[in-house]
């Protein structure tokens, strides 16, 4: 049974208000400038000129770069073609370019091109790690009709990889749940998050987690929204829940810190492309309208 495809316009992910015709066969003729999405390893092409950051535009990708090791039409935004490209380890940026972490660009870019570069990169790396089947080896080609490659051999059909994860903000009155990690920059926090296991469903995932990392059990669990996250392939699906019990007591591996923040005063927060950002400024919001 074939995957559904998205021939019609969709709003693009990180909550702009563009519109995004994904696409599988690039055009014949490329008379027009379309946009590229290079990628040398996790780093993206951009152009610089002065403070202004932007992602290459040109009519084919010899005049930005040597022969990429592949390419991949990727759809339309706003009336121009976009595509993906994988560049050789030692590729030298072109003048007046330079490469830049796909996350460094959060507050570069607008929400639509910082999007597209998360599906370009996604989807680039997805070709890129299955050139051959996983079941018997043979090379795989890429078919035509749907986002998908098959295997020569024994014609096992392989789709993008998407790795589902739970996000939750737990309320307490007017309090928020926050927590840090290690790896995030001094003072900030954020909800908590981790990886959907085999078998579980999201409602379970956002239970175990909650425990796991923070010792504390929830209720009144209710969908806040979702948003795809190229770090490598996920998409985040973010839940609010009231606090029902229970001591934080951080686990020490994922979690370094936690506590509980008044929706006044909030530590730093993630970056307002994150749909964590997000949930807990809408949350945090409805808190602060409450009665004290």
């Amino acid at each position: 049974m074939s995957r559904p495809r998205s021939p019609e316009p969709i709003a693009l992910p990180f909550g702009t208000p563009g519109l995004f015709v994904p696409g599988l066969v690039a055009p014949a003729a490329r008379e027009q400038s379309a946009w590229w999405f290079a990628f040398r390893g996790n780093e993206i092409l951009t152009i610089h000129n002065g403070d202004a950051i932007r992602i290459p535009a040109a009519v084919d990708s010899c005049e930005l770069c040597a022969q990429p090791l592949r390419e991949l039409y990727i759809g339309c935004y706003d009336h121009t073609h976009c595509f993906a490209l994988e560049l050789p380890e030692n590729a030298k940026p072109p003048s007046g370019a330079a490469f830049r972490g796909l996350r460094s660009l959060f507050d570069d870019l607008d929400d639509a091109l910082v999007g597209l570069a998360g599906r370009a990169f996604e989807l680039i790396e997805w070709d890129r790690t299955h050139q051959f089947c996983g079941s018997c080896g043979a090379p795989m080609t890429t078919r035509r009709d749907e986002r998908a490659r098959i295997c020569s051999g024994c014609g096992r059909v392989a789709y993008p990889v998407v790795s589902p994860a739970m996000m939750v903000l737990i309320t307490r009155g007017r309090e928020l749940l926050l927590a840090r990690k290690a790896s995030f920059p001094p003072n900030r926090y954020s909800a908590l998050a981790g990886f959907v296991e085999p078998g579980e469903t999201l409602e379970n995932t956002v239970i175990r987690e909650t425990r796991e990392e923070v010792g504390v059990e929830i209720d009144h669990l209710r969908y806040f929204g979702s948003q795809p996250w190229p770090f490598p392939h996920s998409l985040m699906v973010a839940f609010v829940a009231e606090y029902a019990g229970g001591e934080i007591r951080p686990d020490g591996v994922e979690i370094e810190a936690a506590q509980w923040f008044d929706a006044d005063h909030l530590p730093q927060l993630p970056p307002r492309i994150s749909i964590s950002r997000r949930l807990i400024d809408t949350v945090a919001a409805e808190l602060r309208r409450r009665p004290a």
